[in-house]
C-alpha cells in the first residue's frame, strides 16, 4: 500500500504521461458507464496553474497523471476571467466534465442531498469514550453504532437524541470491515457517513462535502484528516505532519497512481447504490488492513469518481507514543500483499520509465558511466516532452520545467524505495559493498530533508515545530516500520507482487484501471470541447 508522500509525487515523473493524447482512450476490456451531464448551476473552477499562457489561456497543462489540453475559442470564452465554468446547457456541461475528468479544474457545486439523506455509521470496539465524544458531535443526523464484541459492552445515551441513534451489537468481533458492512446494511437514506469512533468531524463537514453529490458521477467523498492534539510529544508532532490518514490540502479527484490514489475510510461519505452495487457488498470482510484503499480502488475501476476535499476536516486521534505508532506503522505495511493480489500493479513499489530507471540506476553506481547514463536519460526525456508541447507558447522552458521535474520526481521516489520498501535489500547490500553504503547514507538523509522541509518548513498549518534531526530520525523508523510490515505480508502470503516495480510506461496499470471514467470524452459538442493536442 503506497501513502500519499510515499515516493514523492507521479504527476510529471514520466513523457508517456505528459500530453499524451492516447491516455485518454478506453481500453477494450475496461468498464464504461454512461456519461452524466453536470447540471445546470453547477461550478467548475480552473486549476489556474494549470494555464501555460495567461494571455491566451488556451494551452491546460495539469492532472495527474499530467496531460495537455488545447481549449477551443469557444471553450474559452465559456470561462471568466477568474477561471471559473458555470454550467448553463448542454455545451457547457460537456467542456465541465472534460476539465474536470483530465484534473485541470475542481468542482464547485451550488447545491446537493442535505443531512436528512445520509445515515452515520460508526464501528466500535472498546472505546465508550470515543463514541460519545463523537455522538456529541453529530447532533441532528441518523446514527446507526456498532458495536463490534467490545468487552465491555457499548452503551448509547439518548440525551436530546431520541430516534436518531441505533445500536447494533455483535457479539463476537468481526473486524472493522465488517462491523462497517453490518451498519450499513441498516442504512435506508441515499448516502452513508462511515465515521471511526476515534474521529471527530468539525461542524458543518456533512454541509460542506454533501454538495459533491450533485456530480451523478461522484460516488464518495472524503474530508481531510488532521490530528486531534497537533502538540505534544515528539511522535504526537510528527503524527501531526506525516499521518498517513492526511492526505495533504490540496484538492483532489481519487484514483489509483494519482496525486491521492486512496482515502481512509476514517470518515467517508459513499453512495448506498454504489456501496452494495459495485463494491459487492459493501468492505471486503476478509481484509483487516488496506479494506479502504481496496475499496476506493474497486469503486473507481467501475468507471465512479472520488473527491478528496480538504475544505472539510476530521480530527483524529493519533498514537502519540513511539511504539505503538510504528507498531500501527507495521500493520499498514502487511496490507500491501493483500491489495497486490488483489489490484496486480496498482500497489507497486516504484512505478517509472525505463529512461528514468536507467538514471536512477547510474546515479546509484557513483561512476563516470553512470553519470554518462543519467545525461544521456535527462536528453531522452527532455526530448520526448519537448515533442509533446513544441506547439504551445514558450515551449523549450515548458518542456524543461517538466524535465526537471520528471528527474526530481523520479529520484525521490527512487529514495523512498531504497529505505522504505526495500530497506531490507539496502542493508544487505550496504553491508557487502562500501561504495552503496555511501550511496544509502546519503539517500536516507537527502529523504529525510526533502520531506522535513515539506512537511515542516514549508506547512502553512500551526504546527508545533519538530526539529530536523528527531523529524529525520523518526522518517527513518517509520520507513523501517512500514517496510519490515510490507516484508511480513509478502512472506506470509507467498507473493511478491507488493515488491514488484512497474518499470515501462508510466500509469498504464492505471490507465487501464481507470479508463473507464473517461470514454465519454469521444461524446465531445463541436465548438465547445477542448481539442487534444
Amino acid at each position: 500500500m503506497t501513502r500519499r508522500t510515499e515516493g514523492a509525487d507521479t504527476d510529471a515523473t514520466d513523457p508517456e504521461a505528459t500530453a499524451d493524447g492516447g491516455s485518454e482512450e478506453a481500453t477494450e476490456n475496461a468498464p464504461v458507464r454512461t456519461p452524466q451531464e453536470l447540471p445546470d448551476g453547477f461550478q467548475v473552477q480552473l486549476d489556474l496553474g494549470t494555464v501555460v499562457n495567461p494571455a491566451t489561456r488556451r494551452h491546460l497543462l495539469g492532472g495527474s497523471p499530467m496531460r495537455l489540453l488545447t481549449l477551443s475559442p469557444a471553450a474559452v470564452d465559456m470561462i471568466d476571467a477568474d477561471g471559473r465554468l458555470v454550467v448553463s446547457g448542454p455545451s457547457s456541461a460537456t467542456l465541465g466534465r472534460r476539465l474536470l475528468d483530465a484534473g485541470v479544474a475542481h468542482p464547485r457545486p451550488m447545491f446537493g442531498p442535505d443531512t436528512g439523506d445520509v445515515t452515520v455509521v460508526i464501528p466500535v470496539r472498546d472505546n465508550q469514550s470515543g463514541v460519545d465524544r463523537l455522538l456529541a458531535a453529530l447532533v441532528g443526523v441518523r446514527v446507526v453504532v456498532v458495536d463490534d464484541g467490545s468487552a465491555t459492552p457499548v452503551v448509547v445515551g439518548d440525551a436530546g437524541r431520541g430516534e436518531e441513534v441505533e445500536l447494533l451489537r455483535l457479539d463476537r468481533s468481526v473486524g472493522p470491515a465488517a462491523a462497517r458492512n453490518h451498519g450499513a446494511r441498516r442504512v435506508e437514506t441515499d448516502l452513508i457517513a462511515f465515521v471511526d469512533s476515534d474521529v471527530v468531524p468539525e461542524s458543518g463537514w456533512l454541509f460542506k462535502l454533501l454538495a459533491h453529490f450533485s456530480d451523478d458521477r461522484v460516488a464518495m467523498v472524503a474530508p481531510r484528516i488532521v490530528a486531534m492534539t497537533p502538540d505534544g510529544g515528539p511522535m504526537a508532532r510528527y503524527e501531526a505532519l506525516c499521518s498517513s490518514l492526511d492526505m495533504g490540502r490540496r484538492e483532489s479527484a481519487v484514483a489509483p497512481g494519482t496525486r491521492v490514489p486512496y482515502v481512509p475510510s476514517a470518515a467517508i461519505i459513499v453512495r448506498r447504490s454504489v456501496f452494495r452495487e459495485v463494491s459487492t457488498g459493501g468492505f471486503d470482510e476478509s481484509l483487516h488492513v488496506a479494506e479502504d484503499v481496496d475499496l476506493c480502488w474497486r469503486i473507481t475501476s467501475a468507471g465512479w469518481v472520488i473527491r478528496y476535499d480538504p475544505i472539510a476536516v476530521a480530527a483524529h486521534d493519533h498514537r502519540d507514543r513511539l511504539g505503538p505508532a510504528l507498531r500501527r506503522r507495521r500493520f499498514y505495511g502487511t496490507g500491501a500483499a493483500l491489495l497486490s493480489d488483489r489490484h496486480p500493479t496498482l500497489a507497486a513499489p516504484i512505478v517509472m520509465t525505463v529512461p528514468m530507471a536507467v538514471a536512477a540506476l547510474g546515479v546509484l553506481t557513483r561512476s563516470r558511466w553512470g553519470l554518462g547514463l543519467l545525461v544521456a536519460m535527462i536528453a531522452i526525456i527532455g526530448r520526448r516532452l519537448h515533442g509533446r508541447v513544441s506547439h504551445v507558447p514558450d515551449a523549450f522552458s515548458v518542456a524543461a520545467k517538466l524535465t526537471a521535474q520528471s528527474m526530481g520526481f523520479g529520484f525521490l521516489q527512487f529514495a523512498s524505495a531504497l529505505c522504505r520498501h526495500y530497506w531490507p535489500l539496502s542493508v544487505v547490500l550496504a553491508v557487502f559493498s562500501a561504495r552503496f553504503r555511501q550511496v544509502l547514507l546519503a539517500v536516507a538523509l537527502a529523504d529525510g530533508l526533502v520531506e522535513w522541509v515539506r512537511s515542516e518548513m514549508l506547512n502553512p498549518d500551526p504546527v508545533q515545530r519538530l526539529g530536523v534531526a528527531r523529524f529525520v530520525i523518526l522518517k527513518r523508523l517509520d520507513d523501517l516500520a512500514y517496510g519490515a510490515g510490507l516484508w511480513e505480508g509478502v512472506l506470509a502470503a507467498r507473493a511478491a507482487g507488493a515488491l514488484r516495480p512497474v518499470i515501462g510506461s508510466v500509469h498504464a496499470a492505471e490507465r487501464h484501471a481507470t479508463s473507464g471514467r473517461i470514454a465519454e470524452r469521444r461524446a465531445v459538442t463541436e465548438g465547445a470541447a477542448p481539442s487534444h493536442s
